[in-house]
């Protein structure tokens, strides 16, 4: 199966330039070709590092997107522990200007999509990725005398790129490769989505995480993650992640029966009888899931003319923090 690709970058903040600037990417060819298997789960302890993922849709529909995508921002920064990799769904252009403009943003983070809006054009909103500075480089830059990168803290960049998916909605996945520090020939794979919406979308669904966990399995690729919103509306959309052989890190940590992980309908009543669903996952392979909780979003009040203003939450979906080990 061809997999189709739009190739895209990174790009640190330059304070000079006052300006983002594409950062230099690494096009890593491992000398490892076999498939991921479980047989090559060993892992040399020497350079097991650890991460921090979250993932949140901000929910591009309801009123004052930019001013929800802000707080929960801030939520993510300073009232929780910042994470490594910051994957967000649903991001509209003004929210895309408002990230790129922030100064947190620009002082801690590379972002995906600053270099254009080729990824934003003739569709509602995109996905975009934020990685931490302190933790990601592009390993080409001249390594300075305890930078991280020899003591094994640091992960350097790869390619990244736009998988193009089978969709009714005309959505993609967004992949970052990261090499570990003390290993540079092997390569994992951090991949964003935004699976497609409603029930009568299975069919999609179903071929896009084929797709994607074969993205995972491609020659060089040692494993990596695929987080966002899944869409898992269906009983047969919980199936996916094990049909295709990665692990569900919810799952892993707190069972089937265990810790309510709903992502969506949570607190509020929705038409058609849909209850509370975990729409919201974490996939894995090659990778150990350490600990993973709910986010659960505030509200934000907005205004109505003529009436009293009312509290909506800051997005229909809670958000996903996740630490897990490569």
């Amino acid at each position: 199966m061809v997999t189709n690709r739009l190739w895209r970058t990174l790009s640190a903040f330059n304070r000079s330039t006052r300006s983002w600037e594409p950062i230099p990417l690494r096009n890593v060819q491992s000398q490892v070709t076999q498939r991921f298997s479980p047989t090559l789960r060993s892992i040399d302890t020497s350079w097991t590092q650890g991460l921090s993922l979250i993932s949140w849709n901000i929910d591009a529909f309801s009123p004052r997107p930019v001013s929800r995508a802000k707080l929960i921002l801030s939520h993510i920064l300073e009232e929780s522990k910042s994470p490594d990799i910051l994957f967000l769904q649903e991001v509209t252009p003004k929210v895309r200007a408002s990230l790129l403009d922030d100064a947190r943003v620009r002082a801690a983070f590379l972002a995906t999509d600053a270099e254009d809006q080729t990824s934003f054009e003739d569709v509602p909103f995109a996905t975009m990725t934020l990685l931490s500075s302190t933790r990601f480089t592009s390993g080409l830059d001249s390594q300075k005398e305890g930078d991280g990168i020899e003591g094994g803290e640091i992960f350097m960049l790869g390619r990244v790129s736009r998988v193009m998916l089978p969709s009714k909605y005309r959505r993609d996945a967004l992949c970052v490769d990261i090499i570990p520090p003390m290993s540079p020939g092997t390569v994992f794979r951090l991949i964003s989505v935004h699976l497609d919406s409603l029930r009568h979308t299975l069919h999609y669904r179903a071929q896009q995480m084929e797709i994607l966990a074969n993205v995972l399995r491609e020659p060089g690729c040692s494993g990596g993650i695929i987080a966002g919103d899944f869409n898992a509306i269906s009983p047969e959309d919980d199936g996916l992640v094990d049909k295709n052989e990665l692990v569900d890190a919810w799952v892993a940590l707190h069972g089937k029966a265990g810790l309510d992980g709903a992502t969506w309908g949570v607190g509020v009543e929705r038409r058609y009888g849909m209850g509370p669903g975990r729409l919201d996952k974490v996939a894995m392979m090659g990778l150990k899931a350490n600990e993973m909780e709910v986010l659960r979003p505030a509200t934000i009040e907005v205004p109505r003319p003529g009436e009293k203003p009312v509290e909506i939450p800051w997005s229909d979906h809670c958000g996903l923090r996740c630490t897990f080990t490569i």
